[in-house]
């Protein structure tokens, strides 16, 4: 089980890395067109987008828990059916974004408050880059897709090809060819659509039997946007969306209830979490990987590797939390000061270097619950988990405002992650030891083989006239079919 935590964890990690190191690149690309006014418009244009898009997350998500339960029912039609529709449904979100364009970006600016040479920029850089909308969220279709389908090298590949294109293309766009930022957004619209043709190309290339089983024909076609299967989808989506909100909702008051502490306490608290995020990119790797492996033997009805698989996880997230534990604790300020060489940033970092050093901590058990549960479809605990632990974060923040300053927000955000943990954990515990639960999802794949081994029977049908040994093939098929109905009785 280790094995396959590991094979599936390290190119979810390794993708996670790549994202910061191409926001980089681009802000070193920008940087060189030697003007604060070009900086300024592309933060506030990277801001809409990572608001826009973060709300989409469900996309991937969702899609991801379906996928890997089809997959561990062997049915491999219906994981074709679940591509197409989650496909259909980033590119219907899409046309929505475009077709509203103009008031989202209004809004937007109006709602940042920069200055209007930095809104400006912001601006003719949002009116190109958003025709990479449709390829952004089916982007996220597609990795939860692959993770589903127990396959994280090839999103690792595909990340890997649009941050170099990116790079490559905004540097040639911008720098090259003269376009400012407007070429920086040039560059990415291009990296985003030459991802989704690579990923279409890997889809195409390694997994045509499952598209040709589950789209071609009237009845396949009915099954994937059948009433039934797309209100399930929109209901996971629905509760995950909300989740979703909730996270940046608390995310977002963090920064502002920041600023409102002044300057040094704004720059300190946005230093410590980048603390956070690094350690947030390598335990997402396992997340994925828990999003594989749990929804595959929950979907395959198998109590027993679905627990041992929680704990394979959970002993490794708590051996990585220790580890990030001790080196934030011990070398926290020099990894901040890789970011900055304020030296009074830095000291009032150093104040609270003690809370970044117990996210790892606190935090890893909410980060793999939502794997666990992603996995497992069960969004509704998702939701209601993330529900209780954002009303412990405001409620303890008010309480201890006024008494500890900063500190509250950081107990509050320590806490925020702590609940989360707990809850999940209350919440899945008795899904976990349901036999029902496990049951019906055995039952589930025994009609996934009995449609597959009547499908067999038919063809052997056809050519057992006359030869002996089909004969005799299609009594064994009979006896196993018979066997499979008599377990279904049960």
């Amino acid at each position: 089980m280790y094995k396959k935590l590991f094979s599936l964890a390290i190119p979810n990690i390794i993708s996670n890395i790549t994202i910061p190191l191409v926001g980089m690149a681009d802000l070193v690309i920008v940087g060189m067109l030697h003007s604060d006014n070009y900086l300024a418009g592309m933060a506030i244009g990277t801001a809409i987008f990572n608001m826009l898009y973060w709300n989409f997350g469900f996309l991937r998500m969702g899609t991801s828990g379906l996928a890997a339960q089809s997959y561990g029912r062997r049915d491999f039609k219906d994981s074709g059916r679940i591509l197409l529709r989650a496909l259909s449904v980033a590119f219907a979100i899409s046309a929505i974004i475009l077709a509203f364009q103009a008031p989202i970006i209004d809004f937007s600016l109006w709602f940042m408050d920069g200055s209007e040479v930095a809104e400006s920029a912001a601006y003719s850089y949002f009116k190109i880059r958003i025709w990479a909308a449709p390829a952004t969220l089916a982007l996220y279709v597609f990795n939860g897709w692959f993770v589903g389908m127990q396959n994280s090298r090839t999103p690792m590949w595909v990340a890997i090809t649009i941050n170099v294109i990116n790079v490559a293309a905004s540097y040639f766009f911008a720098i090259t060819l003269n376009g400012d930022l407007e070429g920086v957004a040039y560059g990415t619209l291009l990296a985003q659509w030459s991802g989704v043709l690579l990923a279409l190309y890997f889809v195409l290339r390694y997994y045509h039997r499952v598209l040709r089983g589950g789209i071609f024909g009237t009845k396949n076609f009915m099954k994937i946007f059948s009433s039934e299967k797309l209100m399930e989808f929109f209901k996971l989506n629905r509760d995950i969306f909300i989740r979703t909100f909730c996270s940046v909702a608390v995310f977002t008051y963090f920064t502002k209830a920041s600023s409102s502490m002044g300057d040094a306490v704004l720059s300190a608290n946005t230093l410590l979490m980048q603390l956070f995020t690094l350690f947030s990119y390598f335990m997402d790797g396992f997340a994925y990987a828990g999003e594989s492996l749990s929804g595959r033997y929950y979907g395959s009805g198998s109590r027993v590797l679905l627990n041992k698989s929680i704990r394979t996880i959970f002993d490794v997230g708590l051996i990585t939390a220790l580890l990030f534990s001790a080196f934030y604790l011990f070398l926290g300020g020099s990894i901040m000061s890789i970011f900055t060489d304020s030296e009074a940033v830095l000291s009032a970092a150093n104040d609270y270097i003690v809370f970044a050093a117990a996210i790892p901590i606190m935090g890893y058990s909410a980060f793999l619950w939502d794997g666990v549960l992603v996995g497992m479809t069960l969004s509704k605990l998702l939701r209601n988990s993330m529900l209780g632990a954002t009303a412990i974060f405001f409620t303890l923040y008010f309480s201890l405002n006024s008494l500890v300053g900063n500190n509250s927000l950081w107990i509050a955000f320590l806490a925020f992650l702590l609940t989360r943990g707990i809850l999940q954990w209350l919440f899945t515990r008795k899904i976990l030891g349901s036999e029902a639960t496990f049951k019906r999802f055995a039952r589930e794949k025994l009609k996934v083989d009995l449609e597959k081994l009547r499908g067999d029977l038919e063809r052997i049908k056809k050519e057992a006239k006359g030869n002996f040994e089909r004969n005799i093939e299609r009594l064994k098929l009979d006896d196993k079919i018979n066997n499979l109905k008599s377990k279904l009785k049960k």
